[in-house]
């Protein structure tokens, strides 16, 4: 059965067990998860309200991506896992020979690529829903405004999450061009997300003030 699929508590027996898995990927998706579900639960307690019909096909739309992403950070959490193991082994790997030492460089690279690319895509979609947040604190029910400033606040934690996760696998990786595009990319993503989850928290806060 997936992870995700489990019991929370027995997620977290898990997580907080020594085994490998799930890790810091996997609570990054996790954690993501549920912040966009609390915007989703926003989205649904506005659409349908007559005070909000003029945006309520957009709400729906909203709601509609955070579905979404939803899913995907949900298979995230499994796929973490996954990539994780190859990894796992490949430090492991003996290098007493030249030969030995060039095989395991070169599997660390490629393992290490992979490892990367989980928490990478969860910092995409940590970003996409930080800006769903941000519109549906502008425009969903004020009444559970502060679902929207909770969510947000877990978006951006699955956001500087991931960007650790890609950051300590990229020590293995020289790969000069892999390397340039991928920091280029987690710190345009973290400056960015985390400015714009900043900025929402602070309007949910001024909405409840």
């Amino acid at each position: 059965m997936a992870m995700a699929e489990n019991s929370c508590a027995y997620f977290l027996d898990v997580l907080a067990s020594k085994a490998p898995v799930p890790g810091g990927g996997g609570a990054a998706a996790m954690g993501g998860a549920i912040g966009m579900a609390l915007s989703n639960m926003v989205g649904n307690l506005t659409v349908g309200k007559k005070k909000f019909a003029d945006v309520e096909d957009e709400v729906k739309e909203l709601l509609e991506k955070g579905y979404g992403i939803i899913d995907d950070l949900k298979m995230l959490v499994d796929k973490d896992a996954e990539v994780f193991e190859p990894l796992s082994k490949a430090y492991s790997l003996p290098k007493d020979t030249p030969e030995q030492a060039a095989y395991k460089d070169k599997v660390m690279q490629e393992c290490s690529i992979t490892a990367c690319s989980v928490p990478l895509e969860i910092m995409r979609k940590a970003y996409a829903g930080i800006e769903i947040h941000a519109r549906m604190g502008q425009i969903g029910t004020k009444l559970a405004i502060s679902d929207v400033g909770c969510g947000v606040v877990f978006m951006k934690a699955a956001l500087t999450s991931g960007y650790l996760n890609v950051l300590i696998n990229l020590g293995a990786i020289k790969d000069e061009k892999y390397l340039a595009e991928t920091n280029e990319e987690i710190n345009r993503l973290l400056n960015d997300g985390c400015r714009i989850a900043d900025e929402t928290l602070q309007l949910v806060i001024d909405k409840i003030k």
